[in-house]
């Protein structure tokens, strides 16, 4: 049932192969579950609501102007592989990188990337805050995406250091989130970020926060790893 839902909802994005797209996210799901009873992958184990929480969840930038025009994208803390892998097996004309600070995630999610044939993946192992000083991903790419557990000061300093002048950040947040958004426009304007804009999705309580990337990201930024936390712009 829970397949059908997911299957349903790719037809709705108009995206071919919705069959075959659909087997390959139910075997991730299958592979995540299966070694998240040895490595903490995901908090959610009910199928139904992993389809729900993890896959649509995911996809809802996909109708995104900042997606459509969008051929490389990061997905900064990716976790168990979220949003990138669901987008990635949907949209495989584009090029995605996955990147998270823990080694045993990184190697299980390229594992399974590799598992189920999915191509146009690279998962890398390290913290946003060294990877966005490395030339071949500072200022790389025309979108990154996070449904990281940091606030938006935090967050945007991780994400807009990858980003091109031109490109997009869009963060997944929960339907309240004016507040934290105006805490960090500060630090987005610092970092080169235009003004946010919210796309409000009430029906399923979340909300999408879109910054276009205007002027490069000074040199001073990320700081070092750990300082975004501690001490937020």
């Amino acid at each position: 049932m829970e397949m059908e839902e997911l299957r349903s909802y790719i037809e709705k994005l108009n995206i071919d192969g919705a069959d075959e797209k659909t087997e390959q996210l139910r075997q991730y799901m299958e592979g995540v579950l299966s070694w998240n009873e040895k490595v903490n992958l995901t908090a959610i184990t009910d199928r139904q609501t992993f389809v729900q929480k993890h896959y649509i969840d995911s996809l809802l930038c996909a109708e995104s102007l900042a997606f459509t025009a969008s051929s490389s994208i990061c997905d900064v803390g990716t976790g168990g592989g979220f949003p990138g892998v669901p987008l990635a097996v949907c949209y495989p004309d584009k090029e995605f990188v996955l990147m998270d600070s823990l080694q045993k995630r990184v190697r299980i999610v390229r594992e399974l990337c590799e598992e189920i044939g999915l191509g146009n993946v690279t998962v890398i192992h390290g913290r946003a805050e060294e990877l966005a000083r490395k030339k071949e991903y500072r200022e790389n790419f025309d979108l990154c995406v996070s449904r990281a557990v940091a606030n938006m000061q935090v967050l945007s300093e991780y994400c807009l250091p990858f980003v091109k002048p031109g490109g997009y950040f869009i963060a997944y947040k929960g339907a309240d989130c004016e507040a934290e958004i105006s805490d960090a426009s500060r630090a987005i304007r610092i970092l080169g970020g235009d003004k946010p804009q919210i796309r409000e999705l009430p029906q399923l309580d979340h909300s999408l926060v879109v910054v276009r990337k205007k002027e490069p990201t000074p040199a001073a930024y990320p700081r070092k790893a750990g300082t975004p936390a501690k001490k937020p712009l």
